[in-house]
């Protein structure tokens, strides 16, 4: 499933610039060429946008720029949620990701739709629980049948590395990285 994702990526895009965990996973699979690939620690993002929690309610479109401001933005804005979606989010199975600073637990939280099939439910709480270390909330997931997908919501504060001071754009390269490395251990066995 990663693979064929990866494959795509790569015959679809000229001048291909891959974040660090596809670069690696494209060499060990013998998917890289002999042209020259570079390396990205961003993520590129199609739609940003800054949402009222309890409306919904569209309060800003923001641009690229946005995603240099450091995460706790969220805590200092703890009414808004910020939404961003991007085709690469494709290769990873993943809808959009959902940011916001959960208040009942005092954590910052990533919510996206993964789409992997029901029978992959024991696999997707073993390696959440075995990648998630944190005092309170870890994570909660749900198979929505009407979507064909699972509804993850994950602290980020529980995901090694993780720290308020880092950009969005920091933040969504590790969240990518995560749950790419999801798809590789889910790839590999089965």
């Amino acid at each position: 499933m990663l693979k064929k994702q990866m494959e795509l990526l790569m015959n679809e895009q000229a001048n291909l610039a891959l974040i660090d965990v596809e670069k690696a996973y494209a060499k060990k699979h013998a998917l890289l060429s002999n042209e020259e690939i570079t390396e990205t620690t961003t993520l590129h993002v199609d739609v940003i946008e800054r949402c009222d929690k309890v409306t919904e309610e569209l309060l800003a479109e923001e641009t690229a720029v946005f995603l240099t401001t450091p995460v706790q933005y969220l805590k200092e804005h703890p009414n808004e949620f910020v939404y961003v979606t991007s085709e690469r989010l494709d290769v990873i199975r993943v809808d959009s990701f959902a940011l916001e600073f959960d208040e009942m637990f005092g954590v910052y939280s990533a919510l996206f739709g993964l789409r992997l099939q029901k029978k992959q439910s024991e696999f997707l709480r073993t390696y959440l629980t075995t990648h998630l270390q944190h005092e309170k909330m870890t994570y909660s997931v749900a198979f929505s049948g009407e979507d064909g997908l699972w509804e993850v919501n994950l602290a980020l504060d529980a995901m090694d590395g993780f720290s308020e001071v880092q950009s969005f754009d920091e933040v969504l390269v590790h969240l990518y990285r995560f749950v790419f490395g999801l798809l590789e251990e889910l790839e590999a066995i089965v």
